[in-house]
């Protein structure tokens, strides 16, 4: 047995990112295990704290007199052999700390002694007799009898009308007697059967090549409606067959009501979901059942990925190229990445799919190092919808000044006649995306932020869609003081209030952060849309993919050029999936599907070739090599962060010129510092530095050591964020 672990500290400070040596106890060592989360002493004080062991020794320097471990904190480790590799590796590739890694893993709130939820529950000892066989205690006898020991005292008084003095009467003479229950903090509905389909050619093609091929990374490349879901379902019934697990990976929570519908109600209820509107408890609850080996599938967002299976046969990833799988705070992994170290780990197969798939997928299945399966038509041969385009500045110079172009209205109008679903996408929320002074041009901004502010009539505010703050409407210019104070732009709560004066019989609901704030909204809004109890479905891009609703005939885009005005390199690839996935919310059902798109800009070909995937990656790629853009090379985001913005500039500055150092006989070219431009963001200011090249793990771990230790010299409030290969650089 060994007589020391090496113990990654549960803190946040840099300086104490490394194993600590501590000295296991007699009575410890043989139920201590690699995992194990421990109390043992720290500092000069010995404050009682948390760790993990993440090793064991007995090569120790005989000079020191180790610490102890005191204790054990869970029956069970946290982490497996393979989760301590996996934290190993996110620390070297997304230059995060120990600690970091450790909480992507397990469940949020458990350091902080989130545990089961065990209630005292009533249960009935024995029957009546004597004089206690009475009408109200054989009410309540039967109350406890008839729901199988789930009552608290608290809950049959609040619930049934029933005295509390009864109950204890019942408990004194040994009629009912209070046991413990555990409390799962899950969804245990039974969802409604969902059938299978027969595979068709194409669908059963991709099975044959996933199942049967020695390979272990997929992307299955299928137009929207193409099927994907029922191949993933296929491929999970294989493994749940012979005892495997699986993960399956959706990018947004609004995905997860349809998913979770779909594979409940062909697999019934054990199946975990996990995203993060779920509580602390439920979170732990979920991870605690894939833990105790209770459930073998799992649905979920980007943290999904890392729940607690041992067994894994396949991890799916739908709608692959979502930047929502790209965590952007510490440690900022990929889900995708990390889905391939685990399969490789556990010798699992990974499938991607989607109908639109990232620059950087198709140029790894091209080159041969993901194995490329094609999809190329909707199930039941039902036709890809027709597209048209429409041209705004025409519809200016015709006098229309409305969102909605003359085309886009009839056709809603025809839609609505034939008591058939439109969808409405906009990408931005609000009611007007900035309030202007018409007479000096003063913008409206955030004190905090120095963004400008939306506009929300229905709560009457201007709000501020980086911090949260709010602020009073304002009816005259506070510089100017002049009263010609006018919203401009339009966001979906516009667009709303615009198609219900159009449309007053529709019935219109919207589906954006601002209705999805509460609980369960996701599911709400896509079970009434579903079910047909709307007309008209507004939304921003959470609406723009995955979902499947039979009788949308009609997708309308209001601003196709939104996300082209970004300034990133991915700028036209994500307007593409965008407007490609959105297009394919329409025409999924019997009747032939239509898509307008409006915009100013028709002859981009991020617009032009809207369901023609290969022709836009052609182009792109040859755009992105040209420019020395990934996937040819690395990109290395740098920021710093802090009050004192001249403190933030000197530090940018010495950071580049030591940097600069390192970059001595490569070929990696070195961008800034200059400021973001997002400048200043919740009272912080933020400058970048920005690399570009063929980045090795090795150097970038070195240009962080350097950086920290400008920082650790000489700045005491400047915070820095390091990201690799990052989805935004805003």
């Amino acid at each position: 047995m060994y007589k020391y672990a090496k113990v990654i500290i549960n803190s946040e400070t840099s300086v104490l990112d490394k194993p600590f040596t501590y000295s296991i106890p007699t009575e410890l060592s043989e139920a201590i295990l690699l995992g194990h989360r421990v109390y043992i002493p720290f500092g000069l004080g010995n404050k009682k704290i948390q760790g993990f062991i993440f090793d064991f020794t007995d090569v120790v320097d005989e000079k020191i007199n180790y610490k102890a471990i005191l204790s054990i904190c869970d029956e069970l480790p946290l982490l497996t052999k393979k989760d301590i590799i996996l934290v190993k590796e996110m620390r070297r590739r997304y230059l995060c700390s120990y600690i970091d890694g450790i909480k992507a893993i397990i469940p949020t709130g458990i350091t902080r002694g989130v545990k089961r939820k065990i209630n005292e529950c009533l249960i009935v000892k024995n029957p009546l007799s004597g004089k206690f066989i009475n009408e109200k205690y054989e009410t309540i006898m039967n109350l406890i009898k008839n729901c199988n020991g789930a009552y608290t005292k608290a809950e049959l008084v609040n619930n049934n009308n029933i005295s509390r003095s009864s109950i204890e009467t019942l408990i004194k003479h040994d009629f009912l007697e209070l046991t413990k229950v555990m409390e799962d903090r899950f969804d245990k509905r039974i969802y409604p059967n969902f059938s299978s389909f027969k595979l068709n050619e194409e669908q059963q093609i991709a099975y044959d090549k996933i199942m049967n091929s020695n390979k272990t990374k997929f992307l299955i490349y299928g137009v929207t409606g193409s099927g994907k879901t029922e191949v993933y379902m296929k491929i999970l019934n294989y493994y749940i067959n012979i005892n495997k697990e699986i993960i399956i990976l959706v990018p947004e929570i609004s995905l997860t009501p349809q998913m979770v519908e779909r594979f409940k109600g062909r697999f019934g209820n054990d199946i975990a979901v996990f995203h993060s509107r779920l509580s602390e408890g439920e979170r732990f609850d979920e991870w605690l059942r894939i833990k105790e080996k209770r459930v073998k599938i799992a649905i979920g967002a980007r943290s999904a990925v890392f729940l607690p299976f041992e067994n894994l046969g396949a991890i799916i990833i739908d709608e692959e190229h979502e930047t929502s799988y790209k965590s952007e705070n510490d440690p900022k992994y990929n889900a995708k990445e990390i889905a391939e170290i685990r399969c490789e780990l556990t010798g699992a197969k990974l499938v991607l799919g989607t109908a639109t798939p990232s620059v950087d997928t198709y140029y790894k299945a091209l080159s041969g190092e993901i194995e490329l399966i094609n999809i190329r038509n909707r199930v039941n041969n039902i036709k890809m919808p027709t597209i048209e385009v429409v041209d705004m500045r025409e519809e200016l110079a015709n006098n229309n000044r409305s969102v909605i172009s003359d085309n886009l209205k009839c056709s809603i109008l025809k839609a609505l006649e034939n008591k058939e679903q439109v969808i409405l996408f906009l990408n931005r929320r609000g009611h007007s995306t900035f309030v202007s002074c018409r007479k000096c041009g003063y913008v409206f901004k955030c004190d905090a932020c120095d963004v400008s502010l939306t506009y929300h009539k229905e709560e009457n505010n201007l709000a501020c869609h980086y911090c949260g703050n709010k602020f009073k409407i304002q009816d005259t210019c506070p510089k100017c003081g002049s009263k010609y104070v006018k919203y401009f732009g339009i966001g979906t709560e516009k667009l709303e209030h615009e198609i219900k004066m159009i449309f007053p019989l529709a019935k219109v609901i919207r589906m954006d952060l601002d209705t999805t704030r509460e609980k369960n909204s996701h599911e709400k809004i896509y079970n009434e849309f579903k079910n047909h109890e709307a007309d008209i479905l507004i939304g921003t891009q959470m609406i723009a993919k995955g979902l499947d609703f039979p009788n949308v005939t009609l997708v309308g885009v209001i601003a196709a050029d939104l996300t082209l005005n970004l300034p990133d390199f991915r700028a036209s690839e994500r307007n593409f999936q965008l407007l490609t996935q959105v297009t394919g919310r329409s025409g999924r059902g019997l009747k032939e599907g239509k898509v307008i798109i409006q915009t100013y800009n028709p002859e981009h070909y991020s617009i032009t070739d809207i369901n023609k995937f290969e022709d836009f990656y052609s182009k792109e790629i040859e755009i992105r090599k040209a420019l020395d853009y990934p996937p040819f090379t690395d990109v290395l985001y740098i920021q710093f962060i802090g009050v004192n913005e001249k403190e933030i500039t000197r530090a940018a500055n010495l950071a580049a010129i030591k940097i600069k150092d390192l970059l001595i006989n490569t070929e990696i070219q070195l961008f800034g510092p200059t400021p973001c431009e997002m400048y200043k963001i919740k009272e912080m200011y933020r400058y970048k530095i920005f690399i570009r090249g063929i980045i090795q793990y090795e150097l970038s771990a070195n240009i962080k050591k350097a950086i920290y230790a400008i920082i650790k010299k000489e700045f005491n409030n400047i915070r820095i964020s390091i990201d690799r290969n990052p989805i935004n650089i805003i």
